[in-house]
């Protein structure tokens, strides 16, 4: 019996120690663009997505207190790059979250990889993160390449808009969307009539415009982001295109851009997005939340980050641990159904595919309020919207 006694102690105490060592609390670092180009459809909004999912779950999981930090990329890689490290070795961060710059996003991705991490990416669009990158600890969490060329480039050619100019940003984002592109249009029966890449930061869009025009092109498709979408579309308007039979599409358009151009200047555009603010009960509720916070409602990334934060706090909880491996097998295994996800659910090669949203800028006079924006024309169930896994470059899916 005392024998019995003196091993039970020290199992006990051990099992004490291992539970305290085990009781850390759960941390997310925003990585996002506070000054720059992505800074509206991202940045501070980003950070305070975060901020009110933590509040939502309730501050604390598994008995510890949520921790958030945040950090300015500039978008230059070394900057981003060292940051990450930083928080991974040694601030603890167990998610980073968003990381609007897609270069930068996929040397995070291999770098959450080496740590055994997580990473959620709200705002980097391309589709290497879940394709010839993808690793399983990088999940893409609101849109990419693919999600936003498909269904929209569909209807524009249904429409009889037949002949594209492609009008892309060189660097990871604009040649993924341009491949996407170069695989759509055809695939829906369009023909590319020709291209050219500019600059990440160019403010100057007048020349490639008069090239894409000389092609008799009726589609311009932009592929930029940020402040480079914004300028290339009012100079667009600016030249008259419009009056002349030649469109413009960003395919990859925020609700800040509009709000950022005006109605006048976006009126007509269709493209697809996986959010609106005012969809249903759930993302006025939300949004109302956001706003009060912000002075704007949420867009496509915000709202992403939102439900990437919940979901893997949902995950903590229901493994009972922050392990990374047994949170990432709860993330595939739960749904993700809130204010920003509908049919939501983790693929194995860490893509969340959703449902999506054909939608149209309202005319001014259609608009009832300030951000009635969208009019939502159809959805795009989620298994339409994204790729599907038998078509997936990534290994991980032959797993699944």
């Amino acid at each position: 019996m005392t024998r019995v006694r003196r091993w039970a102690l020290p199992a006990a105490l051990m099992m004490l120690v291992a539970g305290a060592a085990e009781a850390e609390p759960v941390k997310f670092g925003v990585l996002t663009d506070m000054s720059g180009p992505f800074s509206d459809l991202s940045g501070k909004g980003s950070v305070e997505a975060a901020r009110l999912a933590i509040e939502d779950f309730g501050g604390t999981v598994l008995g510890e207190k949520i921790e958030l930090v945040f950090a300015d990329h500039q978008h230059k890689p070394e900057i981003g790059l060292n940051i990450a490290r930083q928080w991974l070795d040694e601030g603890k961060v167990d998610v980073i979250l968003d990381v609007p710059n897609s270069g930068i996003a996929l040397a995070v991705n291999s770098l959450v990889k080496e740590k055994n991490r997580i990473a959620i990416y709200a705002s980097a669009a391309t589709d290497r993160l879940t394709e010839d990158s993808c690793n399983g600890h990088g999940l893409h969490w609101t849109f990419d390449t693919y999600s936003q060329t498909r269904g929209a480039s569909r209807a524009m050619i249904e429409q009889g808009i037949d002949t594209w100019f492609l009008l892309v940003a060189d660097y990871a984002y604009g040649h993924s969307m341009e491949q996407a592109m170069r695989d759509a249009i055809p695939a829906n029966g369009g023909k590319i009539v020709g291209s050219v890449r500019h600059p990440l930061a160019t403010l100057d869009f007048s020349s490639y415009l008069l090239q894409a025009q000389g092609t008799g092109a009726k589609m311009i498709a932009l592929a930029s982001g940020g402040d480079a979408t914004v300028n290339a579309i009012k100079q667009g308007r600016e030249f008259g295109l419009d009056k002349t039979g030649t469109r413009l599409a960003s395919l990859l358009t925020f609700l800040t851009d509009v709000h950022s151009l005006g109605l006048d200047t976006m009126q007509g555009l269709q493209f697809a997005v996986p959010f609106y603010w005012d969809m249903d009960e759930k993302t006025r509720a939300f949004s109302k939340r956001f706003e009060e916070r912000t002075g704007k409602k949420p867009g496509e990334a915000q709202s992403g980050i939102y439900s990437g934060v919940l979901h893997h706090l949902k995950a903590v909880q229901a493994a009972g641990t922050k392990d990374t491996q047994a949170v990432l097998a709860k993330m595939r295994e739960l749904p993700v159904e809130d204010a920003f996800s509908r049919n939501g659910k983790v693929l194995p090669n860490g893509r969340m595919i959703h449902d999506m949203f054909l939608v149209q800028v309202k005319k001014p006079s259609e608009s009832k309020a300030p951000w009635d924006y969208y009019s939502i024309l159809s959805t795009i169930p989620a298994e339409k919207a994204f790729r599907p896994l038998s078509e997936s470059a990534c290994p991980l899916t032959k797993k699944g």
